[in-house]
């Protein structure tokens, strides 16, 4: 006879949700997640519309306990790194202090398939649960995972799509010379009423003092250092100025009117990590497109000294004007300051010395210098150059044109330009039948290997020449800048002046005997 089975249910007694007795009063403690992506009107109603709406949903519910509704605002949703809020709650969350997250939607938690994911994962070993209202999944749910899989895969293509079509735009409008400059991050420059550019007259003067004190002898770390000091907020509204900000503004065409556009793509969309272009893209150049705060022959006579600086490697110091100024006769090492006496404030004075005076294996015979010395003679060496003045002046303007004519050049580089881009052309339509049509391999390796081959050589030529336009431009510049600089100058100079210490003299060089060597950026030496 079969024995008749009877089977017992027992009832669970323990909440799956808050893991307390089923006959305890435990409320769920429910947490709410609102984001928008951009800083506009309409989306920062719809910011404080979340918040207000789950504050009150949850309070509703009687077995429900409020805790918080935590929030990003202006926050893209395709990574977690830089949503403050969202972290902030998952750690809380982490921490036991939020049994469930109550949120829009899948595209408002993630837009990214395996942030969402991993997170969701995460708070599920910890017991917490997310609810997405729009979607209508729990995560506790045995089909959770799978929805939520599929609903942020479709969320991340949306992300891509936006970003292709926004990044179509941008560059369409790049490809027609329209220009934009993030004017929160640019220093000197404002939007005007309908859109346009102009100059920030109250930041311009802080970047023309950039401009002046660096071309007075100063580097970029001690410009940096006195702006801080003189209280002046950096371009980002910042208290601290660093040295790469003050090089940016050096270098940044649009101070005299021009801009580069594309100089970074972004990567990925996802992470939106920005890459250099280095001719991976093409870039737009447009002349004259606004403004300038900094005359042209200045801005070129920058990149010069720029450049000059550079060729001298970790040599070159702008701890004062004084400094990589002045040249060892014997050595040819710069001189540095030194301070004498610095325990008897009595006798503490500041002298300048061979920086390897004591380097070799017998000490350099060239004096020190103080800096009355150095002032006293640069006044006296330019009274004699300006004795000179109508003599030099002319020099430097006779076949001055002829000298740095760059139209043969120019010729020649749109030349190469030109063949650039067919050579570039062909390479791309080789490697589009490639894709296509089945060719030998070897063959075609060897034909995409002399196209590439020969337009390095012609890129390289190419390279060669728009150095040497540049070069010529820049001297020419500098001739300029030195003869405006010497024609401004009185009869003569009584007092020494900073500025034009830093515009017309190139060097110093202390000799063996104590005097002094002035030599002027126009290479004649007093």
């Amino acid at each position: 006879m079969e024995q008749q089975r009877k089977v017992v249910t027992i009832p669970p007694t323990v909440s799956r949700f808050t893991a307390s007795p089923i006959a305890a009063q435990k409320k769920r403690r429910v947490a709410a997640y609102a984001r928008v992506s951009t800083d506009s009107d309409e989306q920062f109603t719809s910011y404080e519309a979340q918040i207000d709406y789950y504050t009150q949903y949850i309070k509703a519910r009687d077995d429900w306990e409020f805790v918080k509704v935590y929030t990003d605002e202006g926050i893209t949703g395709t990574s977690t790194k830089h949503r403050e809020g969202f972290k902030a709650m998952v750690a809380d969350a982490l921490a036991g202090k939020i049994d469930l997250i109550v949120t829009k939607s899948v595209s408002r938690f993630a837009r990214n398939t395996v942030d969402s994911l991993t997170t969701i994962r995460q708070l599920k070993e910890k017991g917490i649960e997310c609810y997405f209202e729009k979607e209508n999944i729990w995560t506790f749910d045995g089909k959770g995972e799978l929805l939520i899989t599929i609903m942020s895969s479709l969320a991340q293509e949306e992300s891509r799509s936006i970003s292709e079509n926004v990044t179509w735009g941008q560059r369409k409008r790049m490809a027609d010379g329209k220009v934009a400059i993030p004017f929160k991050h640019t220093l000197g420059f404002k939007r005007g009423p309908k859109g346009e550019i102009l100059v920030d007259e109250e930041q311009a003067k802080t970047v023309r003092d950039i401009y002046d004190w660096f071309l007075e002898g100063l580097t970029p770390h001690a410009i940096a250092a006195r702006l801080m000091e003189n209280g002046v907020p950096s371009p980002r509204g910042k208290e601290v100025w660093h040295q790469g900000t003050v090089r940016s503004i050096l270098s940044n065409e649009k101070y005299k009117g021009d801009a580069l556009m594309q100089k970074f793509y972004t990567e990925d969309f996802l992470t939106k990590r920005q890459i250099p272009n280095k001719g991976v893209l093409p870039q737009y150049y447009v002349e004259g497109n606004h403004e300038a705060i900094i005359p042209p022959e200045t801005f070129e006579l920058v990149q010069l000294e720029l450049e000059r600086r550079k060729s001298k490697g970790g040599r070159y110091s702008g701890v004062d004007i004084f400094a990589s100024r002045i040249v060892c006769g014997e050595c040819g090492a710069y001189y540095g300051s030194k301070i004498w006496h610095s325990n008897q404030a009595k006798y503490r004075r500041i002298i300048y010395r061979c920086n390897q005076k004591y380097g070799g294996d017998k000490p350099c015979s060239t004096p020190h210098v103080t800096e009355e010395q150095l002032k006293q003679g640069f006044v006296a060496a330019l009274n004699k150059l300006i004795s000179k003045r109508d003599d030099i002046i002319a020099g430097l303007t006779e076949g001055a044109e002829i000298l740095y004519d760059t139209t043969p050049l120019e010729a020649e580089k749109k030349r190469l330009w030109d063949e650039m881009c067919v050579l570039a052309e062909m390479v791309q339509a080789a490697i589009n039948e490639n894709a296509h049509v089945a060719l030998d391999q070897k063959e075609y390796q060897k034909r995409y290997d002399e196209l590439a081959s020969r337009y390095d050589g012609v890129k390289a030529e190419h390279d060669k020449v728009a150095g040497q336009i540049a070069t010529l431009v820049s001297t020419k510049t500098a001739a300029q800048q030195f003869i405006g600089t010497l024609r401004g100058l009185p009869q003569k100079v009584t007092a020494f002046n900073p500025e034009t210490w830093g515009k017309l003299l190139d060097h110093a060089t202390v000799c063996t005997d104590g005097s002094i060597r002035f030599t002027f950026r126009n290479g004649i030496e007093i």
